[in-house]
């Protein structure tokens, strides 16, 4: 039996990355799919965020594995629009068992404005809430939130200044937000308890997606380079991980989401989960 089967699931950030893969993991274990993204960039983001083009592709890629899927453009920070959408593709599915808010941005470089701040922590924050509020009410018993957290931020290397920080004004709004998920998780997993609705966290180290690939990222893993590429970083990369690699692969979280959405978790909750080739144990978490 497919171990999602007969589910429906909700995924913010699904145009591409980490949410795409959720996607397509997930159908390919049973559930039908609702794939949320805003579809257009944010100014103080200083790397192009998912296009519509990018969500009609996963639309596709869970069509081709004989799933029903509703896509649509939605900003997880206005929880007005979420709350329609949602409403909307709830309706035409028949109901909802799982949300993965996943929806986020780094806003990471020491050019990117104050507002750089706002937008992260409005985003990974905020939107998480917002995702949850939305989705809530359709929740029956033995449902399941999963919530993308950080290694990074539990592990304090976010804003720090010793060779291994991401300065400017958005990595301290990702670093708090992501931070600020941690008891977020754990508070609701005891207020959703009595309906058996579980509640989780996956932390994930670098993940190997368009997010993880930029300028101001490589410079912060090598410092001691003018104009690292992605080969130099990898270096970087790999030095906070106990197990020799530099990134994982998005499949290596989906495979942690598909566990904690399907019954193979059904007493697991409140829990932070990482996905992190042992950064979090390296760190001294």
């Amino acid at each position: 039996m497919s171990r999602l089967e007969g589910k429906v699931a909700v995924i913010t950030g699904a145009a591409r990355g980490q949410g795409r893969s959720h996607a397509l993991h997930m159908a390919a274990a049973g559930a039908d799919i609702i794939a949320l993204d805003i579809c257009s960039d944010i100014a103080s983001n200083p790397s192009p965020l998912a296009t519509e083009a990018d969500l009609d592709a996963t639309r596709g890629l869970v069509e081709d594995q004989g799933r029903r899927i509703i896509v649509a453009e939605a900003d997880v920070r206005d929880r007005a629009q979420l709350r329609d959408v949602l409403g909307s593709a709830v309706a035409e599915l028949g109901g909802l068992d799982v949300i993965v808010a996943n929806a986020g941005i780094s806003a990471f470089g020491p050019t990117v404005p104050v507002q750089g701040f706002v937008d992260a922590f409005d985003v990974d924050f905020l939107g998480v809430v917002n995702t949850v509020s939305a989705g809530l009410p359709y929740l029956p018993e033995g449902s399941s939130i999963i919530v993308t957290g950080s290694i990074a931020a539990l592990a304090s290397q976010v804003n720090r200044s010793d060779g291994l920080g991401l300065q400017g004004p958005g990595a301290v709004g990702y670093g708090l937000a992501k931070s600020m998920l941690r008891d977020y998780t754990k508070s609701l997993a005891l207020v959703l308890g009595e309906q058996r609705i579980r509640v989780n966290a996956v932390h994930p180290t670098n993940v190997d997606t368009d997010m993880l690939h930029i300028d101001a990222i490589y410079r912060a893993f090598r410092p001691d380079l003018k104009n690292p590429t992605r080969v130099d970083a990898e270096v970087g990369f790999a030095f906070i991980h106990a197990i020799p690699v530099p990134y994982v692969d998005p499949s290596d979280i989906s495979h942690a989401v598909v566990y904690l959405a399907s019954d193979e978790s059904r007493y697991v909750t409140g829990q932070q989960l990482f996905v992190d080739a042992g950064a979090a144990v390296k760190a001294g978490l």
